[in-house]
């Protein structure tokens, strides 16, 4: 490799090792971890700057495109408090919603835990769901382990 293409690839790590100390210094922000296949990557970034216009909020997505993992980070910039509080959670639904439209799923790397639960009936059936929590309670029958975590609540009837 020659000493100018050894520098730009120092300076693209640089760039992507900085990245989330930039979003964080820029506004009020939200991370949320979506994959997809590779080839669906420009579709879901073309389509959560869609969303963004939609709802006021503006993003910063990066990742590990070799794998389609994709961070969004939604920045808050020039949304009103109350539009960020109230109508924030819409717009994230629809980038799960297009996500899973384009063959992806919630979570790469970080897993369900708290923030992405309440989505997860865009991607798993309620059948899905029942089985996950079935097993669970096979290894966890007293509910002990992570308690309220990953598995949303069975709706009530």
């Amino acid at each position: 490799m020659s000493q100018c293409g050894k520098q730009e690839k120092e300076e693209l790590w640089r760039m992507r090792r900085t990245m989330a100390e930039s979003v964080k210094s820029n506004s009020v922000y939200k991370e949320e971890d979506t994959v997809v296949p590779r080839a669906a990557l420009p579709k879901l970034i073309n389509g959560i700057k869609e969303i963004g216009a939609k709802y006021g909020f503006e993003s910063v997505c990066y990742g590990h495109a070799g794998d389609g993992n994709l961070h969004v980070n939604i920045i808050k910039a020039g949304m009103s408090d109350e539009d960020w509080k109230n109508k924030l959670k819409f717009g994230i639904k629809e980038i799960f919603e297009l996500t899973t439209a384009l063959g992806g799923t919630l979570s790469g790397e970080h897993g369900i835990g708290l923030v992405q639960k309440e989505y997860m009936p865009i991607k798993y059936s309620e059948i899905h769901l029942n089985l996950m929590r079935g097993i669970k309670q096979v290894f966890d029958p007293n509910g002990i382990l992570n308690p309220g975590k990953i598995m949303p609540n069975p709706p009530t009837p």
